[in-house]
């Protein structure tokens, strides 16, 4: 049984994945959330179990994750803690709680930390996996597996997640934000909303599958730049302004962050 504490829209991303995967089963699953609405709405769209209990999820369940909001994350484990036995695993995806952290709270060595993001809610997630060098393979694969049903994952040293969660925790956001300001800039020009939307998302979308093939990003761009014409102006303003310096900013601006939550836990 693979229980999962905490059933908000990354849980539900996971859940879903898994239901499109022959390995998984409704019945493999149970949930527990707090409200009451939401757990009626996971079990009518996914068919899976739910629970208002936290220590439900943890007696059925060999493999238990954790998806709860770092600052909720203490009282759930001192709630849990005393059921977490050594064969348990436990997979933590709350941004900045550390693996020492969980070790100091819970019996069992068999842990991982896990950054996901948001497009997981598409089956296109990027996850990356932490956990101590004693972890079983076999229990590894087991949760690499539950991963991959929402996209592809790789395996980190801990000490790089923190540039993890800024690049592609937060990456979404960052990405969409320019998109919005994309879109914005040609509702002002004169499009209809809607175009300027599909012009921009198709845009994302194709250049994305360009860079998948392996081309290079700086190759691309010099592909679509001629010289003195559209987008080299467009470049140009871009160099201006300083982007790359706002966008190295942000992204430090977002590993503070991370290391601060750690610090916290």
């Amino acid at each position: 049984m693979i229980g999962f504490i905490g059933g908000g829209n990354m849980a539900e991303a996971i859940i879903k994945g898994m239901m499109h995967d022959t390995r998984y089963r409704m019945q493999d699953i149970i949930v527990s959330e707090p409200r009451e609405d939401r757990r009626k709405y996971l079990e009518q769209t996914h068919g899976i179990k739910t629970t208002e209990k936290n220590r439900d999820v943890v007696s059925n369940s060999n493999i238990i994750i954790l998806a709860v909001k770092p600052q909720n994350m203490e009282a759930v484990l001192n709630e849990i803690a005393d059921l977490i036995t050594e064969e348990k695993t436990v997979v933590s995806i709350a941004a900045g709680i550390t693996l020492s952290y969980l070790q100091s709270k819970l019996k069992t060595k068999k842990l991982i930390r896990v950054m996901p993001n948001t497009p997981a809610l598409v089956q296109e997630g990027m996850s990356v996996m932490s956990l101590c060098e004693c972890f079983p393979d076999r229990d590894i694969a087991a949760v690499r597996e539950i991963l991959m049903s929402v996209g592809k994952v790789l395996v980190m040293p801990e000490k790089h997640m923190n540039i993890v969660t800024a690049l592609s925790g937060s990456g979404p956001a960052f990405i969409a934000f320019f998109i919005e300001a994309m879109i914005n800039a040609g509702v002002e020009y004169g499009l209809g909303r809607g175009h300027a939307v599909e012009l921009a998302i198709q845009t994302l979308l194709g250049t994305a599958k360009l860079l998948e093939t392996g081309m290079l990003p700086d190759k691309l761009r010099e592909m679509v730049t001629s010289p003195g014409g559209t987008t080299a102006a467009g470049l140009e303003v871009f160099r201006e302004k300083g982007l790359t310096d706002m966008v190295d900013d942000a992204i430090n601006a977002a590993v503070k962050r991370a290391e601060e939550l750690g610090k916290k836990s």
